[in-house]
Order: C-alpha cells, then structure tokens, then sequence
C-alpha cells in the first residue's frame, strides 16, 4: 500500500542517516582529541580510572621533584663527610710525625690547628637549601632526621605517603660542655654519683654504675671521673700524691641512646689511658645493653690504685657539642698529649668515615627510588592511553568508510522522499 501521508522509505532512510552522522560525529571527535574516551559520557568507568591514574602521574612527578632534592641535600653531606674524613687521615699523619722526638712539635700542632679550622669550615657550608645534615645539635624532638617524599602507596583502603628517611650525623669540632652541680638523675649503681674504688685484677668486678636504658634526652650530659690514690696509676709516675685524675665528659646528641653514651665515654677512657701510658686493658668497661649497667675492672697495675665516679647533669647545665669535639683537645706539643692524640684520632676518623659511608648508602637508595619513579610515571601514562587513547589507524579507516555511509544515506533518503512523486500519475 501507498500513503502519501506515510513514507516508510524516508523514515528508514532518515534513521539509517542520523545512525551514520552520529557515528560520523564520535570518529570526528576522535580525530580532534585523540581519544576514544575524551570524557564520562564516552565511558563513565574507563573514564574514572583515567583520572585517578592521572592524578598518581601528576603526584609521582611531585614526587621525583623531592627525590632529585633529598639526593642533591644528602650528596652535599657525603661530599662534605669524604672531604672530612681524608683532613683527619692528613691530622693523623701529622700526629705520627709528632711521635719523634727530635722534631717541633709546635709547627705541627699549628698546622693541625689549622686542619681542624678546615674540617669545621667545610662541615659549617655543608648546606643544602639551608639544610646541614652534618649538624645534629638541636634539642626538638626528632631533629636528627628528615623524610624524603620517596612514593604513593595506593591500595583498596586509600593512598598513603612513604619516606626515605635520612639520619643526620655531626661533624661539628665544638667540644660540648658541662657547668653546674651534677644530678646523677641518668646514672645509678655503686659508683654512681659516689667514688668507689675499681676492682683490681685478682678482685671481684665491684665497681658498678648504670646508664639509664634506652633513648637519652638530648643535651644531658655524663661524666666519669677518675681520681688517682696512694700508686703508680701512670705506670711510670712515681708520686704518690691524690687528687683528680680526669674528667671524661660526653653531652648526648639528638637520636642517641645509652649505648652511644658509653660508646662515647668508653672512646674518651681509652684516649685518657692512652695519654697515661696504659692501654684498654688497664682499665676496662663492660656495657649491659638491655639494663644500661656498666662494668668497671681494673689490671693488676691501676686495679685498688684510682676511684671511679660516674655523674650526669640536666641538659639546662650543658651545650651539646659536635661528633668531632674531641679534635679541639688534641695538642701534640706534649709527650703526653702525643700518645692520646693517636687513639683520639683514630675514633674521629671512624666517625667520618662511617657518616660518609651512611650518606652514601641513602644517596644510592634515594637515585634507586628516583630512577624507578620514572619508570613508574612512563609505565602509568602508557596504560592512561592504552585506556582512553583512541587507534588512529582504525580511526582512519572507520572515517573513510563511514563518509561513503553517509553519501549513500544521502542517496536513498533522497530516493525515498521522491517515492510519492510516482502516485501523480494514478491520477492523470
């Protein structure tokens, strides 16, 4: 049947037309943006994932900002630590060179002097950005590290930050200092804040004192305090007189614990018995690390000879002082001064070359971090546009195909509105 009110042909033809525009208009839209999802109508879920990806691609490049900042800080550290450490092997050669008599000790001591101004002008420009990673005397809480931004955890409970955490260590050539009336509040036992004789050789270990357990406030400063009796605590001197022998003094530094207090005092026994003619054998400590006691024997030649007092004072009577405070006590111009500048100096080029050595050992994780970053961010922008990017390829050839669609749906809807041109003839 034929209506000239219904044209079943043209409405075909139309339908088939606006299906071949719409498709025309998507590929069109494609081609101009250069993606197959350029927003949530396109595909509301691929779409979604998109932008959380993106928004991870633009926090990674945050990201590799910080680590190339962190690597450049710690970089400046480790070269300052390195520089540090070859002046105090150039000190400790001249300190050999102090060991032979016939030479001027005072020469060498001027040029010592002016090695160790070296170390502290190096250690004090060691800054990045304002930041001196070789500087750890601060008294706020947590000031012995920073955190570098290093990735973004993503999981099914959110997003979460992690760090690269980095220690700082202390170079410094200040010595820390104590004033005011001891506490003793940090130490405890038998010779804790009172003189008690050190057992000798073929003597019960008597003499005891503790070093509170655990992490130490910073600025609190510890002492031991020698003093000579009725002997030969020298091994050499003759005289019988009393009185004080030393004073070996360290002030805690931020980050440390019980056991690097006694490290530290243990270090300055070892220098002071040197200085005395006497070895680490003469006169030892034994460290407890889990109830912070310490044991004090004594040889056959200073055992029942000296007393030993440990003390402590509260960080207002204290300033902290540099990890390479000792350097400042060294003087070369004496016997004496000689023999403990060698054992000194030798702890204090540990103490460089094991901050060189952590520096170092952060850096490379830092550029390890940085290096994977990247691949991350490269690896996360392929998959954006494997998800949204749109074949153009594919593109290309849907538009040829579909611009010969269209021409045709041009033709038969033109074919179709001519359809009830035929009817005039019925009536002629």
């Amino acid at each position: 049947m034929s209506s000239i009110l219904t044209n079943n042909g043209a409405m075909v033809a139309l339908q088939t037309l606006k299906s071949i525009n719409s498709n025309m208009a998507t590929t069109q839209s494609e081609i101009s943006t250069g993606k197959s999802v350029a927003n949530a109508k396109d595909n509301s879920a691929v779409w979604a994932i998109s932008k959380v990806m993106e928004a991870d691609v633009k926090g990674f490049k945050g990201i590799s900002d910080s680590l190339n900042l962190g690597s450049s800080t710690v970089a400046v550290a480790r070269q300052a630590a390195e520089t540090g450490t070859d002046l105090l092997t150039d000190i400790k050669g001249k300190i050999v060179a102090a060991q032979e008599e016939n030479v001027d000790r005072d020469k060498i001591q001027t040029d010592i002097n002016a090695l160790r101004d070296q170390i502290g002008a190096v250690v004090g420009a060691a800054q990045f950005n304002g930041l001196n990673l070789l500087s750890n005397q601060s008294d706020t809480a947590g000031s012995d590290t920073i955190n570098v931004l290093a990735s973004l955890d993503r999981s099914a409970s959110g997003v979460a930050a992690s760090d690269i955490t980095v220690t700082k260590q202390d170079l410094g050539t200040n010595m820390g200092q104590i004033s005011g009336t001891a506490s003793d509040a940090e130490v405890g036992g038998t010779a804790g804040g009172s003189a008690t004789a050190v057992a000798g050789a073929t003597t019960p270990n008597t003499t005891d004192f503790t070093i509170t357990p655990g992490s130490v406030a910073v600025g609190v400063g510890y002492a031991i305090v020698l003093t000579s009796g009725a002997g030969d605590f020298a091994g050499a001197n003759t005289s019988t007189a009393t009185g004080r022998v030393s004073d070996i003094q360290y002030v805690a530094r931020q980050g440390d614990t019980a056991e690097d207090v006694f490290n530290a005092l243990n270090d300055g026994l070892k220098t002071h018995l040197a200085g005395q003619g006497l070895g680490s054998d003469d006169l030892k400590l034994a460290f407890n690390s889990s109830t912070g006691a310490v044991t004090v024997t004594g040889s056959s030649t200073v055992g029942n000879d000296i007393t030993l007092e440990a003390k402590s004072w509260a960080a207002a009577d204290t300033v902290v002082g540099g990890g390479l405070g000792e350097i400042s006590q060294i003087d070369v111009t004496t016997q004496e001064g000689v023999d403990s500048a060698l054992t000194a100096i030798e702890g204090m080029i540990q103490t460089a070359i094991d901050s060189a050595a952590s520096f170092g050992s952060v850096q490379g994780r830092i550029d390890t971090q940085a290096k994977f970053v990247s691949g991350l961010t490269d690896a996360l922008k392929s998959g954006i546009g494997t998800l949204v990017d749109a074949d153009m390829e594919e593109t290309s050839a849907r538009l040829q195909a579909l611009q010969v669609q269209q021409q045709l749906g041009v033709q038969a809807l033109s074919i179709a509105n001519q359809a009830p041109q035929s009817l005039l003839s019925l009536f002629r």
